[in-house]
């Protein structure tokens, strides 16, 4: 006695056969192939496709083909003689199942294993912090954020007179006076400002807190938006 389907597929091996190469040379599907050498005799057509295909295949591969039917009919064919042909049931299957069970327990305790570890170190970071007071959480200020001015102005050299009036140099006068080096910062507020500054490049300029240039040091009139500023 031997088996059928391991002998089959260690001789396709040695010959270096693939399963599209046997199928395309004993015009067997592949899938056929498959089952003869995983003894799933019952996905075959009929029990005379059974030997048929079995002798091919074994013959295809250097081997006794009638030995491997006789071998078939003892191990898997009931009353023969009496004219009733049932194909037993092959064992491959039931052992692949007792597999998948086996490997369902281990998957099942690495599981349980790995919530207790979970369970084992959470009590432990419990029992280890319960005594540490908690800290308050920071005190969130409910002030607002302080704007800065539209216009914030700084002498960096000598003195320079600057006029700032209020949308354009018909409105009202906001600023006027000059800027001398040393003198605190002057913030000019507003939504939009016409500024007439008589030498630019004597001072430092600030849009919403932002450092912008001006250059030049000639005469010059701009209009201040919180986004930036331009020539007048």
């Amino acid at each position: 006695m031997f088996e059928i389907g391991n002998s089959l597929r260690e001789a396709r091996v040695r010959r270096g056969v693939d399963f599209a190469q046997a199928e395309l040379t004993t015009k067997i599907r592949g899938k056929y192939l498959r089952a003869l050498e995983e003894e799933h005799f019952e996905m075959l057509p009929a029990e005379t496709y059974v030997k048929g295909f079995l002798r091919t295949y074994a013959e295809y591969l250097g081997l006794d083909g009638e030995l491997y039917v006789d071998e078939y009919n003892s191990r898997f064919v009931i009353g023969e003689d009496h004219g009733e042909v049932r194909p037993r049931r092959s064992t491959a299957r039931p052992q692949r199942r007792n597999r998948r069970i086996e490997t369902n327990v281990v998957l099942v305790a690495l599981a349980a294993i790995a919530v207790l570890t979970v369970i084992v170190i959470s009590a432990f970071t419990g029992s280890g912090t319960g005594d540490t007071p908690k800290r308050a959480a920071p005190a969130v200020s409910s002030r607002p954020k302080a704007v800065p001015p539209l216009l914030l102005v700084t002498a960096l050299e000598g003195t320079t007179h600057l006029v700032a009036h209020r949308t354009n140099a018909r409105g009202t006068i906001v600023f006027d006076g000059t800027i001398t080096k040393g003198d605190a910062p002057r913030a000019i507020r507003g939504r939009r400002l016409w500024v007439q500054i008589d030498t630019p490049e004597n001072l430092r300029l600030r849009v919403r807190g932002k450092l912008v240039h001006v250059p030049g040091r000639k005469p010059q009139v701009i209009v201040v938006t919180p986004t930036g500023w331009r020539p007048a």
